[in-house]
């Protein structure tokens, strides 16, 4: 899509939260991917394998994918939006849910509005909004930590921090954990959160083996669950 009197838009693309997630894209965002020859990924091997999951139409051998990820020098963001500068619309695709949420494409966004680049964001998953809408907790004030600290003491103390200023607050603190260490972080949250603190896990959201559990802390000691490995979001309110 080659505007030459004009700028490129550059359009923020959701993409599924797994392999059985691929439903989840409305039609008029796949018309409008279907037109997009230029692209930024985290990933180009991800990338190619979802165009062709939606039923891209041209070869994919074709596209133009610049890769932004954390081996991208800050140096390289200006290439990246030249040809929206030249009038071609470029696609920001994430590597699972929305582009800018929990996910390296800010920087371009942030790029495009300093070089006065209209941005149009889609609609799609956020396993990080979903997971608050289903938690049964504060939707009207949140916060979004990312990932905690991974050793003592900086974890507990940052555990203990966010559940003190849900506590005072009634603000619902929301994180996520690298897979393989979710088990962990549940018996630390246990360790170090009060145990009426509400606790919510929401596991492989929008895929067939999502699993959404909201209680208190005391509740969560004897539970039986297996999730290691599995994405999940971890909600915390005192």
């Amino acid at each position: 899509m080659s505007n030459p009197n004009s700028k490129g838009i550059l359009f923020l693309i959701p993409a599924p939260l797994g392999e059985d997630g691929i439903n989840v894209i409305p039609e008029y965002i796949k018309s409008q991917v279907f037109q997009l020859s230029h692209f930024i990924v985290e990933r180009e091997k991800t990338a190619r394998h979802y165009l062709k999951a939606l039923g891209y139409p041209q070869p994919l051998n074709d596209l133009v994918l610049f890769s932004l990820n954390e081996h991208t020098k800050e140096e390289d963001w200006l290439q990246f939006i030249e040809p929206l500068k030249n009038g071609i619309s470029v696609g920001l695709l994430s590597e699972a849910g929305c582009p800018g949420i929990a996910d390296p494409g800010a920087t371009i966004v942030s790029l495009c509005h300093n070089n006065g680049i209209k941005v149009v964001p889609f609609v799609g998953p956020s396993s990080i909004f979903l997971a608050l809408m289903a938690s049964g907790m504060n939707g009207q004030n949140f916060a979004f930590n990312g990932y905690l600290p991974v050793k003592d003491p900086e974890r507990k103390k940052e555990i203990q921090r966010l559940e003190l200023l849900s506590q005072k607050t009634g603000q619902t603190q929301i994180f996520i954990e690298t897979p393989y260490r979710n088990q962990q972080l549940l018996k630390d949250l246990i360790s170090n959160c009060r145990e009426y603190t509400k606790l919510c896990i929401a596991i492989d959201v929008t895929l067939p083996s999502e699993k959404i559990i909201t209680k208190p802390l005391k509740n969560w000691k004897n539970a039986q669950l297996d999730f290691n490995k599995k994405p999940a979001v971890f909600l915390l309110q005192g």
